[in-house]
């Protein structure tokens, strides 16, 4: 439905992102699900702004399944806070920076603590929560720290047109995160690996936050529009 996915794997994304580290190149990294495919089909600049994206990973089994059903599959599901975990641990190996975006005040505090307890030599360029005056104000802070890694936890599309905005002439890796800072800090309890490896983390999630109901209709409805692809039905 308009958009390109990466075909690398996990293990293959996260050493192309321990050599752009390395060589200091800039990066637009979008993870993307279901919700965000039927977001970007209706809003044309956010869809605008995906495409200026170096790398879309799957993060959701539904975009495995939609790929399947196309005839084009991808190799495995990439989720972003795995991608997010397994860059912590990259940039403290490698004594590389990073800076946190998102999420409120305690939980953004919270996460960073549990962050420094489980990588105690890993550099903190800066933070700031997600509630600020002036995204300008946070995008030169951002220029002005440099760091080499730059995560984002504003939720769709609001972080990914943030990034789109401030990543330019930098040289850092910048990714969207979602409500990974939530995970972090055990706001939310992200689901045990059973339900991560049978792809049913979604109901497990439903199962803690039925609020999310509406949101997790996304899902059938992306599915039906595959199908409608699929078959020619809808362009």
């Amino acid at each position: 439905m308009g958009i390109q996915f990466s075909q690398l794997t996990n293990q293959q994304l996260i050493k192309q992102l321990t050599l752009d580290l390395e060589q200091q190149q800039c990066r637009f990294i979008v993870t993307a699900n279901p919700e965000i495919v039927l977001y970007a089909r209706k809003h044309f600049e956010y869809a605008t702004i995906l495409k200026q994206a170096d790398l879309i990973t799957a993060d959701g089994i539904g975009i495995v399944i939609g790929a399947k059903l196309l005839g084009q599959p991808l190799p495995e599901r990439v989720t972003g806070f795995d991608t997010l975990q397994q860059l912590l641990k990259v940039a403290e190996k490698k004594q590389k920076s990073v800076y946190f975006l998102g999420a409120r005040a305690t939980v953004l505090n919270t996460a960073l603590k549990n962050i420094q307890r489980q990588y105690p030599k890993l550099i903190i360029a800066g933070y700031h929560d997600g509630y600020y005056q002036s995204a300008a104000e946070i995008g030169q802070t951002i220029k002005q720290l440099q760091p080499d890694i730059v995560l984002v936890a504003l939720g769709f599309p609001k972080q990914e047109t943030f990034i789109s905005q401030y990543a330019a002439g930098t040289h850092a890796i910048w990714m969207g995160v979602g409500g990974s800072f939530d995970v972090i800090a055990g706001k939310v309890k992200r689901a045990p690996l059973f339900w991560q490896k049978h792809h049913i983390e979604w109901c497990y999630r439903l199962l803690q936050e039925p609020s999310r109901l509406p949101r997790m209709l996304a899902l059938p409805k992306y599915l039906l529009l595959v199908l409608g692809q699929k078959f020619h039905l809808v362009h």
